[in-house]
């Protein structure tokens, strides 16, 4: 699955996780994942989002969430 990741420039508002979940993860289906931490295991590169403003890490993989310590990883 392709995975588009941005940081998260309104964290801490309501809806937006705590100050601490900096990023933002969607996947194909434009489901969006809230996280502290990212791990790339695999290749990235940078593409301009759909939304024509802004700028994603993108990468092929599989998602692996561990809830523990707000970590996802694309493996």
């Amino acid at each position: 699955m392709k995975y588009r990741i941005r940081y998260n420039k309104n964290a801490g508002q309501p809806g937006r996780g705590t100050v601490d979940h900096k990023w933002r993860i969607f996947d194909e289906n434009n489901k969006e994942y809230l996280c502290k931490n990212v791990i790339l295991r695999k290749d990235a590169w940078t593409e301009m989002d759909p939304n024509g403003i802004d700028w994603n890490m993108v990468c092929v993989g599989e998602m692996d969430i561990v809830r523990e310590s707000s970590t996802i990883a694309i493996i």
